[in-house]
């Protein structure tokens, strides 16, 4: 294992230059202190778990110190905000403090949210809130589980600094790990403020250091786009099957390793509504949970803009033209696994459209319906559930339909409950557990923070006393609207 003082770097992006990033000494927040260390974080980086009570890992991420040998850079991009391009954005308080390989060759950048002001801050004060870090930190954390791509969180802090959004608060900061934070509206800036010469240099440093297996294909950028479609694809068809709203779907917080990347205000379903929109902001639900498949190919289309002097508009359209079907397979296969089915029938989309249709007009709730489904016989199953359905004739359509369905299945219920259960969650990140460890947190109290983070380690299996982390949201824990201020 190693020590925050022997990790190995390769400064890739920072030997980009000053085009790409500005050197910005991060500004130290006033009596900080660890809220929470993530050790499956601090592993990805060969740091023990000790690490977490390192008072140096507490100088790091607020700001006080940062490694002596390097450079911390303020990166900058552009990008579309709900539909409206802004030509410059950049991380406004973040900073990438270095670029460390590990032990197995990987690649990570230790980021820190939060740092203060850097030239891209616009009007803001450079600050990142408890609330958001909490959010944050969660959120990456609990999709790594589920195995959906995402950027991870090492650890939050807190502080006395205080700032001000709609009341006064107290700044935090966020460390965070990605193998790249490379996202579409770095391209976009290059292309757009016509810097040719810094596009092309992007564009070679992403093949050579994110994708060198296109390097060998005839076009190599165009084998980096079709891989960076597939990812996004892959990535969006897990978040529509587990019920995932992003909430802020913009091009500049869209990861080109398509990872699931800027928290902001998230949610995952509590009741299921193809229409639910988790932003506040959002006013005309760009970014509902039922967009989200079609945002994702807008944005990638946007991406794709920036490549046409390099490769003609025919050969990105066929690239593009791949999108919906790649989305649709992969969203398939995990679907038939929360189902619990075992083998593809062409029938399986037409099914689990009915079946979202009936869970849309019902009461039942989305994690806790696949994980019932497997916990008991088919029949069994989903007559212990039918009262939840608001129309109940046609959820026992839906039933007769998918007991043929499964009528083959030659598992043991024993073996099936274990197959469904290792891909429906019992606990699920639900934002009214957030609010109650936030306000905990808050008050000075990370108990509350420590063992939803714990429950939500291992969430597809029963944990003791742990009970109230399975049950449903009360009421005015359901569809919370959160805001992206932070």
């Amino acid at each position: 294992m190693k020590s925050l003082d022997t990790l190995e770097f390769d400064a890739r992006f920072a030997r980009l230059g000053n085009a790409f990033s500005a050197v910005v000494t991060p500004s130290a927040t006033e009596h900080p202190q660890m809220v929470i260390c993530s050790a499956e974080a601090l592993a990805l980086l060969d740091l023990p778990p000790s690490t977490a009570d390192d008072k140096r890992l507490l100088q790091l991420a607020s700001g006080e110190w940062h490694w002596p040998h390097i450079e911390p850079r303020a990166m900058v991009y552009s990008g579309h905000q709900f539909g409206g391009y802004t030509p410059r954005l950049g991380d406004g308080r973040g900073l990438l403090l270095g670029e460390v390989r590990n032990n197995a060759g990987e690649h990570w950048d230790v980021h820190l949210k939060g740092a203060g002001l850097t030239p891209f801050s616009r009007s803001g004060d450079g600050r990142a809130v408890l609330r958001s870090s909490i959010r944050e930190f969660l959120a990456s954390e609990y999709l790594y589980t589920l195995g959906i791509p995402t950027s991870r969180a090492l650890c939050v802090t807190d502080s006395q600094t205080q700032v001000w959004r709609e009341q006064r608060e107290t700044a935090a900061t966020l460390l965070r790990l990605a193998p790249s934070h490379i996202r579409f509206g770095h391209f976009e800036y290059f292309y757009y403020n016509q810097k040719y010469t810094e596009l092309e240099q992007l564009q070679t440093h992403v093949l050579n250091d994110l994708y060198p297996e296109c390097l060998t294909a005839d076009q190599p950028l165009a084998a980096m786009l079709s891989a960076v479609v597939k990812r996004t694809a892959e990535t969006i068809a897990l978040w529509q099957a587990y019920g995932f709203c992003h909430g802020v779907m913009n091009t500049d917080n869209m990861s080109i390793l398509g990872l699931t990347f800027d928290f902001g205000p998230y949610a995952f379903l509590d009741d299921f509504k193809q229409a639910h929109i988790c932003n506040h902001s959002d006013n005309h639900g760009r970014y509902a949970f039922n967009q989200q498949v079609a945002v994702g190919y807008w944005n990638l289309t946007a991406l794709a803009e920036t490549m046409t002097r390099h490769l003609p508009v025919e050969r990105l359209q066929d690239i593009l033209d791949d999108y919906a079907d790649i989305q649709q397979q992969a969203y398939l296969q995990a679907m038939r696994a929360r189902l619990g089915l075992i083998d593809k029938r062409a029938s399986d989309a037409a099914l689990i459209e009915k079946l979202l249709l009936q869970l849309n007009n019902s009461a039942a709730d989305y994690t806790l319906f696949f994980r019932r489904l497997g916990e008991l016989p088919v029949a069994e199953a989903l007559t212990s559930m039918a009262d939840e359905f608001i129309n109940r004739a046609a959820f026992d359509d839906w039933s007769s339909e998918f007991i043929a369905r499964t009528a083959n299945d030659a598992r043991t219920q024993e073996q099936r409950r274990t197959q469904m259960h290792a891909v429906n969650p019992l606990y699920m990140l639900r934002n009214y557990l957030i609010q109650i460890a936030i306000e905990a947190a808050e008050d000075g109290d990370y108990a509350p923070l420590h063992q939803l983070h714990q429950v939500l380690s291992t969430p597809f299996i029963e944990q003791s006393g742990c009970a109230e982390y399975a049950q449903r949201p009360p009421q005015w824990g359901k569809h919370l609207s959160i805001s992206c201020s932070s």
